[in-house]
């Protein structure tokens, strides 16, 4: 278990500034400190890794007090796990008929995502890699809308919208390229800015360049 005065640790706790109005602020602000402090910590340590100490340390609260919140970590853990899971649905628009502006528009969305919520991202993908046993709710959603924008890409194919691809092989393409900006962001700084570790390309150019990429691999002019 890792010590609480870790120096190493910056409190995520919130500054309240002007004192609560109210019971109902203060315990937004709270619970703002809770889940940025556990965010910060699963993201980093895992479920198995992190513990509820560690949590109130870093949201600048006690053991006890972090308990009046919250029943336990791995109920916080799951909420913010599925936070992220939450956050992904939707950006594939199966109902569009034009590839070229769906494709886009998933890349962009992933792309932000990276770059917004990049610890949030990690924490999926660590518990992809400890084995996934957390995402048991996930996955038979996750299969069925994979299942949607596979048949929307086949139909687009067999329309001659698009030249013939694997489907599944072009979603994982793009959750590869997309993905890579918040898992591995210190990769990205140390292989093209060293020494500026808050360094990340610019948003704008990427998705460009991303959706270029991926759209004449499958025969599409970007527009």
């Amino acid at each position: 278990m890792k010590s609480a005065a870790s120096p190493t640790k910056k409190s995520t706790t919130i500054d309240a500034g002007k004192p609560p109005r109210n019971a109902r602020e203060n315990r937004e602000r709270i619970m703002a400190a809770i889940h940025a402090a556990a965010i910060a910590e699963f993201s980093e340590n895992g479920l198995k890794g992190t513990s509820t100490q560690a949590i109130a340390a870093r949201a600048g609260l006690t053991k006890p007090q972090l308990h009046y919140y919250i029943k336990s970590k791995e109920e916080l853990y799951e909420e913010l796990l599925m936070s992220v899971v939450s956050d992904w649905k939707g950006m594939f628009n199966t109902s569009s008929a034009d590839p070229g502006k769906v494709l886009g528009d998933y890349i962009r969305w992933k792309v932000v995502i990276a770059f917004d919520k990049p610890e949030v991202s990690r924490i999926f993908t660590r518990e992809v890699l400890d084995g996934g046993r957390n995402l048991e709710k996930f996955w038979p959603d996750s299969r069925r809308r994979t299942r949607e924008k596979v048949k929307v890409i086949n139909s687009w194919i067999e329309r001659g919208l698009m030249k013939p691809v694997d489907p599944h092989m072009l979603l994982m393409s793009i959750w590869a390229m997309t993905q890579f900006y918040a898992d591995s962001a210190l990769q990205v700084q140390q292989l093209i800015k060293p020494g500026q570790t808050s360094w990340m390309p610019d948003r704008d150019t990427l998705v460009q360049e991303l959706t270029a990429l991926i759209l004449r691999g499958c025969g599409i002019q970007p527009s």
